[in-house]
């Protein structure tokens, strides 16, 4: 008897769940446009990852008060960066594609050093980070590619 109870609740919910859904307004007649929805976000590393996994490959405990700046990443934009991690040795961004982070590795060149790692950018422009050897920038760069070796 419990069960029919619980059917017939369902059905009556579902039958006011549609009728709600089906009432429109004038205002709601128009077609609405419908924007295409952002790609997911790509899964394995991320920036924050990345940064651990960098200072692992160069021997130190972490790259310098390490902060996440994801905030400063304008949201909603397919262009925008997903992550942002500054350290005092780097600035790991981590992009949707490598295609979005190609082209912020070319626009922003032009204020400093700037390097593309797949959907990664490595920038060398932010605290101290100008003191950061050519050497270790180079050694970043390649813990990065290995660190991201099976997302290609």
């Amino acid at each position: 008897m419990r069960i029919r109870h619980t059917i017939a609740a369902v059905a009556i919910a579902a039958a006011a769940l549609t009728a709600c859904s089906s009432t429109t307004d004038q205002a709601d007649t128009k077609p609405k446009a419908t924007s295409s929805p952002a790609p997911a976000k790509a899964a394995g590393l991320t920036a924050k990852a990345a940064a651990a996994q960098l200072a692992d490959a160069t021997g130190v405990t972490d790259l310098g008060n390490p902060s996440d700046n994801t905030s400063g990443c304008a949201s909603g934009s397919e262009w925008d960066c997903t992550q942002l991690i500054t350290t005092d040795t780097v600035s790991i961004y981590e992009y949707k594609s490598p295609a979005v982070a190609a082209h912020w590795v070319k626009a922003m060149k032009k204020t400093g050093d700037w390097r593309q790692v797949g959907r990664f950018a490595l920038a060398w422009t932010a605290r101290d980070q100008d003191l950061t050897s050519d050497d270790r920038r180079a050694e970043l760069v390649t813990a990065l590619k290995k660190a991201t070796a099976s997302e290609a």
